[in-house]
């Protein structure tokens, strides 16, 4: 079943009951929580962050923009390969959504909600989807999923006893990969090859400047 626009929420959306009139309670409720959440933490500051700046640096540009959407989804009928057509149909939907180039196409965000799926089934669907999708979609188009759940193990970059990807409704985000995706990729050979390739020159000046921080050449003598 491929993704409808006519199933993307902003945030302020969830508050209009002439736009959410359609919605099961479930989703209704799944929206709510994933946006509630969205306001108070992923675009905070956090003490355990190791870092200044709120939990997400993108989120609250794409706020500003009114360019994150939510999208509601039941999937305990579907098979991998559906989830798979289905999380393509939102890929393609993000590629076509406007601007569609330039600095700010990166605060295009569609966050897809899974309303029906639990906690602990959310790793084992997830990663079966994404061993599909994740390699070709960042390949071809340079778009990453990104999976977050209650329970995900997953740790912040400059904390690895913070927990960010913990969310009260399992989902899966769609956005345009950035070159800053390194800090993500650095433990992993695959994907820091992959992103070393989509970025070719720029690549090497964002990994300089994060150097040209750092006291690299103390103590190597």
């Amino acid at each position: 079943m491929p993704a409808q626009t006519t199933n993307l929420f902003l945030l302020e959306d969830l508050e209009d009951v002439g736009r959410t009139s359609e919605l099961a309670e479930s989703d209704l409720d799944a929206l709510h929580a994933v946006a509630d959440w969205i306001k108070t933490f992923v675009v905070k500051p956090h003490k355990d962050l190791g870092r200044a700046g709120t939990v997400c640096p993108f989120v609250p540009g794409s706020l500003e923009r009114k360019t994150l959407w939510l999208a509601p989804e039941q999937i305990a009928d579907r098979d991998v390969p559906e989830v798979v057509e289905l999380m393509s149909g939102y890929k393609r939907l993000l590629l076509d959504t406007r601007p569609t180039e330039g600095d700010d196409v990166i605060d295009n965000v569609i966050v897809v909600v899974f309303s029906d799926l639990s906690a602990d089934r959310a790793r084992g669907v997830f990663d079966d989807v994404l061993q599909h999708l994740a390699v070709p979609s960042y390949v071809e188009d340079g778009i990453v999923f990104g999976p977050f759940y209650e329970g995900h193990e997953g740790t912040a970059i400059y904390n690895s006893s913070f927990r960010p990807f913990q969310s009260p409704v399992p989902f899966l985000f769609v956005r345009h990969g950035v070159t800053s995706d390194w800090k993500f990729f650095l433990d992993d050979e695959e994907w820091l090859n992959l992103w070393a390739r989509r970025f070719g020159e720029s690549a090497v000046h964002a990994l300089a400047e994060e150097l040209r921080r750092l006291p690299w050449r103390v103590g190597r003598d």
